[in-house]
């Protein structure tokens, strides 16, 4: 038996069957001897590629629809494209193997077409790569895309936000990484689905583990590989436990979140994608306090059209039923990489580039989402959050281009119902002069994961760090009671969507302040429920 510790990000007991997520290889270069044979190799992969190409196609035109289709169309031309299989094969002739002269080719041309100022053809950056990697792991043998044949726990190095959202989260059981925080997305994602994992491990990842029997304790914050009977035993009695413990808050469904000095505190969810509407119905939520938006825009290879987004938005309202629903406009830069969008390496993205800096810049992108957002108003309850607030200016901005979409669905014949428009406040900035910004909102929602980085100067993501990290920081309490009293001050209501509200230890300090609303991971609802049921505040 092999035991090892982590930072646990989300109690409970898994136990399961290893998966272990390989990223893609370095392709390194390999001097051809057989130039002919090579180029048969290339030509074949080529053939394989248009097949599985062809096969996607279909899938996608049946189960999505024709628009996104053609985006796979796109693809399968680029494997006729003579300046790309003549450049590939021009290097093979030269004596590199297929493998790395596709990967070569493949990287040049996509940073050359990620150059050019029109904007459809800076978006075929993300697709030559995505061909030159099928041919890549074709001529490789390697298999590719991640697959889970069976319910299981996932075990890596880190996950982006890109390879969180590509996994089947039907069949994981727990994550365990080597690296992340409790704060990465990896973290929150285990949040939501309400499974125990462990970030920061000192896992030795090999192959080998694959399909060996792992444990994790995410309330010890201990693994086990391949445990012996008496641990075993130990952590079934555990784990029969924490499920005892989760049907005891069954009794708080269905309950009003009040205090027992009367304090009503809304309990929302936080979730990512539509998919996570089963936590939230699960969870007992009272509607949702933040659609992490960007996640519709990762794991893919072009921007989502309209009517991508609005089914998506559409979706979640009507599943709601007239439950609030607060949908935060794409927050993606700083770890939220996305190729399509062709933005700039940073010295310090979290600082950077991100947020409604990209959606003021890049008008269009902005107006597509607000365009689906006020389209779904007209089946429940919409409210739209805006991140990365620092100035009045940005809000009236954001307002001017507000009433543009609606002039314009308006034209077109829309139903639409009334949209509060709220910001988020997570940057120092935004908390000390929020009551101007309350003037012009009709809420505000704190995002406490940005607000302490950047009150403590700490990178989240840094986990040599997390020492460091003091999330509880006088600083921070103190600017989320500013922000409470300035909202009330100009009546609107305020809440906290970051993990901060799910912090058992600071509900009463959040009564105590009169925050409105709390918006955690489904998971934690009936929990918090329960903590405030009970709270003399």
């Amino acid at each position: 038996m092999i035991k090892g510790s982590g930072r646990p990000v989300y109690s409970g007991v898994a136990i399961g069957k290893i998966f272990v997520f390989s990223k893609s290889r370095q392709i390194n270069r390999t001097k051809c001897s057989d130039i002919e044979k090579e180029i048969k190799r290339f030509n074949d992969a080529i053939a394989v590629a248009k097949e599985e190409l062809n096969v996607l196609y279909e899938k996608t035109k049946r189960e999505i629809g024709e628009e996104q289709a053609e985006i796979i169309e796109v693809q399968s031309l680029f494997l006729d494209d003579l300046d790309y299989t003549e450049g590939i094969i021009d290097m093979i002739k030269a004596g590199s193997d297929a493998a790395f002269s596709t990967h070569e080719i493949g990287d040049a041309q996509a940073s050359a077409f990620a150059q050019l100022d029109d904007e459809y053809m800076k978006a075929r950056a993300a697709d030559i790569k995505d061909i030159s990697d099928r041919l890549i792991k074709i001529l490789t043998g390697s298999e590719g895309s991640f697959k889970m044949d069976s319910p299981g726990i996932v075990v890596a190095e880190d996950l982006s936000p890109s390879e969180t959202v590509s996994l089947d989260k039907e069949k994981i059981l727990a994550f365990v990484t080597r690296q992340g925080s409790s704060n990465s997305h990896t973290a929150i994602l285990a949040r939501v689905m309400n499974i125990p994992s462990l970030v920061l491990t000192d896992i030795d990842i090999d192959p080998s583990l694959n399909g060996r029997t792992m444990i994790v304790d995410g309330f010890a914050g201990n693994y086990y590989i391949d445990p012996d009977d008496e641990t075993m035993n130990s952590m079934l009695l555990k784990q029969k436990g924490a499920l005892e413990h989760k049907a005891e808050l069954d009794a708080y469904r269905k309950r009003e979140s009040i205090s027992k000095s009367g304090k009503k505190v809304n309990l929302f969810a936080n979730i990512g994608s539509p998919d996570d509407l089963k936590y939230v119905l699960d969870g007992d939520a009272e509607g949702i306090g933040l659609l992490r938006s960007e996640f519709l825009y990762l794991g893919r290879h072009d921007y989502p059209s309209e009517y991508e987004l609005f089914t998506a938005y559409k979706k979640v309202v009507e599943t709601m039923e007239g439950k609030k629903v607060v949908i935060r406009t794409l927050d993606i830069g700083a770890d939220k990489k996305v190729d399509y969008f062709n933005l700039e390496k940073e010295e310090n993205p979290a600082l950077g580039y991100r947020g409604i800096r990209i959606c003021l810049r890049e008008k269009e992108i902005f107006k597509t989402q607000l365009r689906a957002i006020y389209r779904a108003s007209e089946f429940g309850k919409v409210s739209i959050m805006f991140p990365m607030i620092i100035s009045l200016k940005e809000i009236k901005e954001i307002k001017e281009t507000c009433a543009e979409v609606i002039k314009e669905l308006e034209a077109e014949g829309c139903n639409l119902n009334p949209v509060e428009l709220g910001i988020m406040i997570e940057t120092p900035a935004a908390a000390i002069i929020s009551d101007v910004l309350a003037k012009e909102v009709d809420f505000f929602s704190v995002g406490t994961n940005d607000l302490t980085q950047y009150t403590l100067a700490l990178d989240r993501q840094n986990e040599k760090l997390d020492s460091f990290y003091d999330s509880h920081h006088e600083a921070i309490m103190r600017l989320l009671k500013i922000i409470a009293d300035n909202a009330h001050k100009a009546g609107i209501w305020a809440g906290i969507c970051g993990e901060l509200a799910g912090d058992l230890t600071l509900t009463d300090e959040f009564l105590k302040m009169g925050y409105d609303e709390l918006s955690v991971a489904p998971s934690r609802v009936l929990e918090l429920r329960k903590k405030i049921i009970e709270s003399e505040v």
